[in-house]
């Protein structure tokens, strides 16, 4: 089970990174819909993560994250 939680995590962070990284060099917006939905993932496996390895603080921030990700989804698809 540690291997999968690791795997899930690394998955989890490079999903964050990687949405991070593409909008910096001005390929996807943070208004995109894969750079809301690369976060709302990257951050909801966070969550479980963080639940696996017991660091609350953890998992408090990345369920924060992901909220407000959802939110800036509604937002988005609203707009549009």
């Amino acid at each position: 089970m540690e291997t999968l939680t690791l795997i899930f995590g690394i998955a989890g962070m490079l999903m964050l990174l990687g949405a991070f990284a593409l909008n910096l060099m001005r390929i996807i917006t943070e208004n995109s819909y894969l750079y809301i939905i690369l976060n709302i993932l990257g951050a909801g496996i966070l969550v479980y993560h963080a639940f696996e390895v017991d660091s609350v603080p953890f998992m408090i921030l990345e369920a924060v994250w992901a909220i407000f990700a959802i939110y800036k989804l509604i937002i988005v698809f609203r707009k549009r």
